[in-house]
């Protein structure tokens, strides 16, 4: 019982960081109708930074300075790819398909530019200088890493506070008209451009603080491949329905606590001896649980269904 509970307190720590990926997806989807798969090269971009501003000759900032200047880096460099690249394949009339496409080769460009970084540092993994560390909280029996903790707590208020800055903010009132009707929203005066460019900074944002919970204690640490993570809450985004911010947190608890099951039980599911999953399969949990959801709500737990006449 204590190990299950265990995992249940880390997935759910987990899938509230995956929650804060998956809303950048949402947000992003629902202010532009396009699928941004640079998540992954943004998480890369702030978390590099704010390893950066803490270097000597780069400013030499402590943690909490240069996490803020690595989320102003991370969301700055979100809207200009908004202003430069998303809104003039607009204007020029490009499918969405297109534009998502070119989403990756921003991730490409991201990837490339940190993994340079990184190795120009002369490390395989950086540390974030997080104040939390290896410590813990221990609630009777129950061990609970801090950065755990503290990844729920945040993410819960950041998430809160988005939820209320949707429902009643005019930005948030904006953004919703835009997602149910982006044409009417245009001509009912909302600045389209406007909302495309607040969607983007605060995915940025979003990613910035997810790679330091997703790389901080017990995780290794920051190297090149800690953009992939952001990949398994793109499933999440999915599970939880791509135009519902409500189903990103859904989706995100519900990924994160399927990848912290997996993983924990996973010795008990060898036939004798033998994985029958093999080796690293925890990594594919997040797209066979998307696929599950999918078969029964084509649209995700909380998303919009379409209605289409016979």
């Amino acid at each position: 019982m204590t190990k299950l509970v265990q995992t249940l307190i880390d997935g759910v720590s987990i899938g509230a960081v995956y929650a804060l990926l998956a809303l950048g997806y949402v947000i992003i989807f629902k202010a532009t109708e396009v699928v941004s798969f640079a998540q992954g090269g943004l998480l890369l971009l702030g978390g590099y930074f704010t390893w950066w501003f803490q270097q000597d000759g780069h400013g030499t900032l402590g943690f909490w300075p240069a996490l803020l200047a690595g989320i102003l880096v991370a969301a700055a460099v979100a809207v200009a790819a908004e202003r430069l690249l998303v809104r003039r394949m607009q204007s020029r009339a490009a499918g969405v398909v297109s534009i998502t496409i070119m989403t990756l080769g921003l991730n490409l460009l991201f990837t490339t530019y940190v993994s340079h970084g990184v190795v120009n540092s002369g490390a395989e993994t950086l540390s974030l200088n997080d104040p939390w560390g290896l410590n813990s909280v221990h609630v009777g029996v129950i061990s609970i890493f801090q950065t755990r903790l503290w990844a729920l707590i945040i993410g819960s208020l950041i998430i809160a506070t988005l939820f209320l800055w949707i429902q009643r903010s005019s930005m948030g009132v904006a953004m919703r008209a835009v997602a149910e009707d982006r044409e009417a929203a245009s001509l009912m005066g909302i600045r389209i451009g406007r909302v495309s460019i607040t969607a983007w900074a605060i995915a940025g944002a979003l990613a910035t603080l997810a790679a330091i919970f997703l790389t901080a204690p017990p995780s290794p640490g920051f190297d090149r491949g800690a953009g992939d993570l952001a990949l398994a809450a793109f499933p999440a985004a999915i599970v939880g329905g791509l135009d519902s911010t409500t189903g990103a947190l859904a989706g995100g608890l519900v990924i994160g606590v399927s990848v912290s099951l997996f993983k924990s039980y996973e010795s008990d599911l060898a036939v004798s001896g033998f994985n029958i999953f093999g080796g690293g399969f925890s990594d594919v949990v997040p797209y066979v649980v998307m696929l599950l959801v999918l078969l029964v709500r084509p649209t995700g737990l909380f998303g919009t269904r379409m209605v289409q006449r016979a």
